[in-house]
């Protein structure tokens, strides 16, 4: 593993298993002995807890870390509605910046650690604001992006279009997931074979489709091989 111990994990598109990748790669780096945090910067949607609002993403993400964290340093943006996140910010007459985001995630990430991760939000190109948008978070903190691609019909467009852009923001893509979201998706293995060529950057795995059956990463694990990052 580089030296560079911090990833971006990005999306192709909302609901493609970000988190899900995320606690699989923290349990699968502890494996490994390594100490690991993780953070989600921006998160829109909550449920009431005893704790108070809380992000289900986050909360899962909390649980797969080895490292302990209050909520609000894991979550420091949380929005109520599960909406757009410049959306909902305007909404409760709030502004989300790249720099109030970065000074938040160098604060985490200069705890002990040794394998970070920082979760987006949807997809590349969300909107923080009307001027940024959360890739600019990754730019700052010249984070290795590892893509998380929602294996379905449209992946590989919305992979290699992802994939651009984030090569045109100047950022390293470490690696690649597939996550078979789509149970019924055809042609699956020449859909995977086409994407392993045109990405050209290490696949680090390829999770079958689980449905509810893994909730907390520790089952997608075992499909993750974080050794080559």
């Amino acid at each position: 593993m580089p030296s560079s111990r911090h990833f971006f994990i990005a999306g192709t598109d909302t609901d493609v298993g970000k988190t899900l990748v995320a606690c699989g790669l923290l349990r699968a780096a502890a494996a490994k002995g390594l100490r690991t945090l993780a953070i989600k910067p921006v998160a829109a949607g909550s449920e009431q807890t005893v704790d108070g609002l809380r992000n289900q993403d986050a909360v899962m993400l909390m649980a797969a870390m080895t490292e302990v964290l209050p909520y609000q340093q894991v979550n420091p943006v949380l929005l109520e509605p599960p909406i757009a996140p410049h959306i909902a910010a305007e909404q409760a007459s709030r502004r989300i910046s790249v720099s109030q985001l970065t000074g938040v995630c160098r604060g985490v990430m200069l705890k002990p650690a040794d394998f970070i991760l920082i979760e987006g939000a949807g997809g590349w190109r969300v909107p923080l604001n009307r001027q940024e948008f959360l890739s600019g978070l990754a730019v700052e903190l010249q984070a290795p992006v590892i893509l998380v691609v929602g294996m379905k019909l449209g992946c590989i467009n919305h992979a290699l279009l992802t994939a651009e852009a984030i090569r045109a923001d100047g950022l390293r893509i470490a690696g690649w997931v597939a996550n078979r979201i789509d149970p019924e998706m055809l042609c699956f293995e020449e859909n995977l074979s086409s994407l392993k060529a045109l990405l050209d950057v290490p696949c680090v795995g390829i999770i079958p489709y689980l449905g509810f059956a893994d909730r907390d990463g520790s089952d997608v694990a075992r499909f993750l091989n974080v050794s080559i990052l």
